[in-house]
């Protein structure tokens, strides 16, 4: 249960109910903070260099200067996951801007607040359990998704607000997720996930050349099809594609590869196994297994 747990907040470990940042700190009041999801397989964390490379660059991107290495954030995120004595995890690592006077503008000095935060996950690799009750329903929204312009899709920021609003539009079809396109019209990406089609056996996702968050889960399986010899093609694409499409699945750091069944109330394609309840189809049930296979030999052999 998640009362029980320990969080790590500025450098102690306290538990669930004491876990507090201060009402000043401009992660609460202006969003001002960076953070990655992760996920931990057999007690390591999943792709850890690369989370680390795009905690960088969202601090880049808000000029946060937070005074710690990798290596001191890898020892709060393994000293985290002993104390729970958790193997198989979600992990929110956070780094705010901290407590500054109330004023917009930040101070050049930074005391950062750091949190991270855990919670039980099932075991990852071959012949595991999705955390997924089952396949995505997928609904295009009428919120646009920001202009890299204006927020920077790279910067993964606790201003989480544009998802948010996405996502609110889902409760008159319950939908899963919410299919966000662009000022121009093209898809971009879920409110917490990346998206992905299959047409004509290819794999096709939306570019990074537009407001889409570059997922450490989707660089994965691009690479991972690329080895296979699957076609890929990144590139702009409007809702009617995605409806049309043989298979769709969505990706993030705790969902992995999660099928979609529809996509605004039309079925994905005719290829889903309908057996196994998955709405999978065969491009992506074979990087779904690749993934799982990927991870077993990463993180249990």
């Amino acid at each position: 249960m998640s009362e029980d747990l320990l969080y790590h907040v500025d450098g102690d470990l306290v538990a669930t109910d004491e876990a507090t940042v201060n009402v000043r700190d401009r992660g609460f009041l202006y969003g001002d903070a960076a953070f990655e999801t992760m996920r931990a397989y057999g007690g390591d964390v999943f792709e850890w260099e690369a989370h680390m490379d795009r905690l960088t660059e969202t601090c880049e991107v808000l000029g946060l200067d937070y005074g710690l290495s990798d290596r001191e954030l890898r020892d709060r995120v393994d000293e985290t996951l002993a104390a729970n004595e958790l193997r198989e995890a979600y992990i929110r690592l956070s780094i705010t801007r901290g407590i500054q006077p109330g004023k917009l503008t930040p101070d050049e000095s930074v005391d950062p607040t750091v949190v991270v935060i855990v919670s039980e996950l099932p075991r990852g690799g071959r012949g595991s359990q999705p955390v997924w009750d089952g396949p995505a329903t997928l609904q295009t929204v009428k919120t646009k998704r920001v202009p890299d312009a204006s927020i920077p899709a790279r910067a993964k920021t606790h201003n989480y607000l544009n998802g948010i609003l996405a996502r609110l539009e889902l409760r008159v079809t319950g939908a899963d997720e919410a299919m966000m396109v662009n000022t121009e019209g093209h898809i971009t990406e879920g409110a917490t996930s990346n998206l992905f089609f299959v047409r004509d056996n290819a794999l096709r996702t939306p570019s990074l050349d537009g407001p889409v968050l570059p997922g450490i889960t989707r660089h994965m399986v691009l690479e991972l099809a690329r080895d296979e010899g699957i076609p890929v093609e990144e590139g702009q694409y409007t809702p009617e594609e995605i409806r049309s499409a043989d298979e769709v699945f969505l990706t993030n750091s705790t969902w992995e590869l999660r099928p979609v069944e529809t996509v605004d109330g039309l079925s994905v394609g005719d290829d889903a196994d309908e057996a196994d309840g998955t709405a999978a189809g065969p491009v992506t049930t074979l990087l779904s297994r690749l993934f799982d296979a990927r991870v077993e030999s990463a993180y249990y052999d």
